[in-house]
């Protein structure tokens, strides 16, 4: 099994790496050595799909990796080209395929009409987008007479004096429960499989790796056949939502134990000898927690982007507050301290605490530090919007603005991130980071072009309790001492941008995230998404909690009456649908960790906030008692 790291869009590194590997397993003696999906390529290439010179690339590269198969058997992922036909969009057309080429030929699948397995189910949900560039097996079938059980075939191998017969299966084609047809079952129809191998491009998310090792321990088992998964490692993304690939290329025996496992976010050539994984070992995951995974996916994520942009600076601003502080011991992880500058931007709201302990998360972790007091850049902001005219050239008049308390928060907020940020970052040779969590983001609490801007949002896809966890994790572990000060967990969240969110008198943000953070999340990440329906539903039964996760007791604790839960409710449903889409759309690009990033993951239209009819009748009757 070849885990290696794939470059979006980069054939030529992709093959110089498969090349070396293949050299690399025929010394070592093997037989067979596996690669990723659309190893050549890359996955996630949005519409460069659509450049035929691209194309004719990967095929170039392609030819070269047959013609390295001497002595050795190569299975790889490549885009393959039917120049003579066409997709549904009238371009040419493209199959994601499953190569296998031995002595400098490839093999060809018993009844495919190409020279190469083709993937048969396109997912087209969360990030993927298959069946916008991609023709299925499924309409092969249709267009030739056929069906997918007919073309769905094996390939039969020669080597060392045996013959196998190999079922071939690309990603999606293993994760079959909710489609018309299973292609692995169409397979194992056959009788006479050897052994499976899946070859993909699987994205991370939490409870992934957990869920395929049950989906694929099944498939192994119903087999009655070892399964080879195999997949990539790297960073890839669709433009908006960028995602980690963490390999956990795995073999599982007949009895469907996991036998060999590579280890994630490396790259590994791991060597299983067929005939002796009947009695090889069961391996099992290690017990770590959900913050352990998530540190990981993060810190490598980051560093490969910072890579990918040839970005070797970063600026943070720093507020004395959990999220920033959580990104600046974050980043210190990734690159040199010297070239890590923390920012601290005081107004006269910020409180001596605060600023006492942006200064010590600066000490803590040995990064370069200045303060930018904002104030009076601000004041003279607030001064000209008020005091110069506006002229109503027909009507020859004046008048003026206000600047109400609400705009000078949001004054406040771009100015350190539009002003200060941008310029000291330019001056710094670096960019600066948005510091924003999943909770935030829901809800549009930020503004837009100030604490909303910045080059990555890193955190953007955790919720506040996994930003506390994070911190938690990043001091026990990580660092193993107190790199980001106990006075940080310990405050009450706050912008500081007025004298109602004073962190003195234990005033903070409007989000009561014990709460909140789990109510925004039944919006976005449920499999079946929550609407003020299901919510007033559920507080009708008493079972809000339980539904949507958070710990019992919160609703009654900060919800008198069914008025203020549904006042609550309404007021972030609004926010939610409204003018939170679109800052979400001009946000940065987001580092994908759940089941639902927003971005491309989470796909929104600006429609507003719509209530069902099922829900005003509801209201009606509760707000009537």
């Amino acid at each position: 099994m070849a885990q290696i790291e794939v470059m979006p869009g980069h054939p030529d590194k992709n093959t110089e790496t498969i090349l070396g590997v293949i050299k690399k397993a025929r010394d070592a003696g093997s037989d067979l050595v596996i690669f990723p999906e659309m190893s050549v390529p890359g996955y996630l290439l949005g519409d460069a799909w659509e450049q035929p010179s691209f194309l004719r690339d990967c095929e170039s590269y392609g030819r070269d990796i047959i013609a390295a198969s001497k002595d050795i058997i190569v299975m790889f992922g490549n885009v393959a080209m039917d120049w003579d036909k066409k997709n549904n969009d009238g371009r040419v057309r493209k199959y994601n395929a499953f190569f296998t080429a031995q002595d400098g030929h490839l093999v060809h699948p018993e009844n495919m009409p190409y020279p190469y397995s083709i993937k048969t189910l396109m997912p087209n949900y969360r990030e993927f987008d298959d069946t916008r560039h991609f023709f299925s097996l499924q309409k092969l079938a249709r267009e030739i007479g056929t069906t997918p059980k007919r073309l769905l075939s094996p390939i039969v191998l020669k080597r060392t004096g045996h013959t196998y017969r190999i079922g071939c299966l690309l990603c999606e084609d293993a994760w079959s429960d909710d489609y018309e047809l299973a292609p692995l079952n169409l397979l194992k129809q056959d009788g006479s499989i050897d052994f499976y191998v899946n070859i993909s491009a699987s994205p991370y998310t939490l409870g992934k790796n957990e869920k395929r090792n049950r989906v694929f321990s099944r498939h192994a088992t119903d087999a009655s056949a070892p399964l080879f998964y195999v997949n990539c490692i790297g960073l890839q993304n669709n433009g908006k939502t960028v995602y980690t690939f963490d390999g956990t290329s795995t073999a599982y025996n007949a009895a469907g134990h996991a036998v060999a496992v590579a280890p994630s976010y490396e790259e590994s050539l791991q060597s299983i000898e067929l005939s002796s994984m009947s009695s090889m070992r069961e391996l099992h995951e290690k017990d770590e927690p959900e913050i352990a995974h998530i540190y990981r996916s993060l810190s490598y994520g980051v560093r490969h982007f910072l890579a990918n942009i040839h970005m070797k600076k970063v600026v943070v601003g720093v507020s004395g507050g959990i999220d920033s502080a959580v990104a600046a011991a974050l980043y210190a992880k990734i690159v040199e301290p010297q070239n890590l500058l923390l920012v601290n931007m005081p107004s006269v709201y910020n409180s001596k605490t605060t600023k006492s302990l942006s200064h010590k998360l600066a000490k803590n972790l040995g990064c370069p530090y200045m303060i930018v007091p904002i104030q009076e850049s601000v004041n003279h902001t607030i001064q000209q919007i008020e005091t110069i005219p506006i002229n109503f050239l027909a009507q020859t008049t004046k008048s003026h603005l206000s600047v109400s308390s609400f705009v000078a928060e949001n004054i406040q907020a771009r100015d350190r991130s539009a002003r200060v940020l941008a310029g000291v970052s330019a001056a710094f040779g670096g960019g600066f980071t948005c510091n924003a969590n999943k909770a935030e983001t829901t809800v549009g609490y930020a503004t837009l072009y100030g604490d909303q801007s910045g080059f990555l949002a890193a955190l953007a896809d955790l919720w506040k309790y996994q930003v506390y966890a994070l911190a938690h994790y990043l001091n026990d572990v990580v660092y193993g001492r107190e790199a980001i000060p106990q006075g940080i967990i310990d405050i009450i969240p706050s912008a500081e941008l007025s004298n109602a969110q004073n962190v003195e008198e234990g005033k903070g943000d409007p989000i009561q995230y014990p709460y909140h953070d789990y109510l925004f999340r039944s919006f976005v990440e449920r499999w079946q998404k929550a609407t003020p329906e299901d919510l007033l539903t559920w507080y009708a039964e008493g079972t809000v909690e339980k539904n949507i996760g958070c710990e019992e007791g919160l609703v009654a604790h900060y919800f008198t009456n069914a008025s203020d839960f549904i006042a609550d409710l309404e007021r972030w449903w609004n926010l939610f649908c409204g003018m939170a889409v679109a800052k979400r759309i001009q946000a940065p690009p987001i580092l994908a960790i759940s089941r639902r990033a927003y971005g491309f993951d989470h796909r929104e239209a600006q429609n507003g906030a719509y209530y069902t009819r099922r829900y005003r009748e509801l209201k009606e009757k509760m707000l009537r008692k």
